[in-house]
């Protein structure tokens, strides 16, 4: 029998969740508060790496094993990935960050500053050394959102624009709630973790891969969007969101990229962005059930890394009945 599945809530969790149940067959209807993508979704204000080696710096052994599916996956259902690679720098002040890095990750090359000038021309001699992930990769998150929208409606996916009633539809059958933060009403242990970037244009300068700058306090990122456009962002700040950037992370944001390169100075700010990243107390997402309605959230800062992943879990327990790794509550 296919099986009908109602999805709640458009953003990279829910649409990698439509992808891989459509591809086994099943009829997919999609559901989201808004009529389309926008600045309403936290996944809109993503970096988009993926990174699972370098994130194993901080994050748990799941992340890192389960990351490595996203690459292939991204590639294979848009084209949207870049594989250039990760490299992380620091500055000389800040070298023992650099090697705490470097005990904690693994699949790097240690390079010197004649290869980080190799690797990125325009970050010159200012930095002594890197690490070089050669296997990790990047992807435009806008373009892949939109890439995966488009071919669910080709497919037949349903898309309606709706403030869903979960229970309504989780009476009537399978229902996936996928709504990031907003899903705190029901989820008493989701907590808000803050992002804050920035979209700049700066012609200028050319970097092919995404670029780490350890800091004390914040490590920051920057990823190359072509044609002269970046995403500033920091990787964790707690937090809940409020409506607009602080003070203190736009002058850090705009001081990292001034680090890596004084012609940034120049560079226009685009957009400025803030956003609640839904996250549990552990990091890790979790999916659970209750009766017909699956909860699937708390992918923390690594949606695109782990949406595969956890889209691939939930399709093999609506298919194959199977426990995924990642449900930790089952109800009657």
């Amino acid at each position: 029998m296919i099986p009908s599945v109602t999805i709640i809530g458009a953003g990279v969790a829910g649409l990698c969740v439509a992808r891989t149940l459509t591809d086994r067959g099943a009829e997919v209807t999609l559901i989201d508060r808004e009529a389309d993508l926008g600045i309403h979704a936290c996944s809109w204000w993503a970096g988009g790496m993926l990174a699972p080696f370098c994130e194993g710096e901080s994050a748990e052994e799941p992340v890192v094993r389960l990351g490595q599916e996203a690459a292939p996956w991204w590639q294979a259902k848009t084209d949207a990935v870049i594989n250039n690679g990760s490299l992380v720098v620091s500055l000389a002040r800040d070298k023992n960050d650099l090697k705490r890095f470097s005990r904690r990750t693994e699949q790097f090359e240690e390079v010197s500053s004649t290869q980080v000038q190799a690797l990125e021309p325009d970050l010159g001699n200012r930095f002594q050394k890197g690490l070089y992930f050669s296997s990790e990769a990047h992807l435009a998150p806008r373009r892949a959102l939109a890439e995966l929208r488009a071919t669910l409606l080709a497919d037949g996916v349903t898309f309606i624009q709706e403030d869903a009633d979960l229970d309504a539809y989780a009476q009537k059958g399978i229902t996936i709630d996928c709504r990031g933060y907003q899903a705190r009403d029901s989820m008493n242990d989701l907590r808000g973790v803050k992002g804050e970037m920035l979209v700049l244009s700066c012609p200028d300068v050319t970097l092919h891969r995404p670029i780490r700058l350890l800091h004390p306090r914040v490590p920051l990122y920057i990823v190359p969007r072509g044609d002269g456009i970046f995403m500033l962002g920091a990787t964790m700040i707690e937090g809940v969101a409020g409506q607009h950037v602080t003070a203190r992370a736009l002058l850090e944001l705009l001081s990292a990229a001034y680090a890596l390169n004084p012609i940034f100075g120049e560079a226009e700010i685009l957009e400025i962005g803030v956003d609640s990243r839904p996250a549990f107390p552990d990091n890790l997402p979790r999916i659970r059930r209750s009766g017909n309605l699956l909860q699937v959230n708390g992918l923390y800062r690594h949606g695109f890394l782990l949406a595969p992943a956890v889209a691939r879990m939930v399709c093999e327990h609506v298919f194959d009945q199977t426990q995924p790794e990642l449900m930790d509550e089952i109800a009657a």
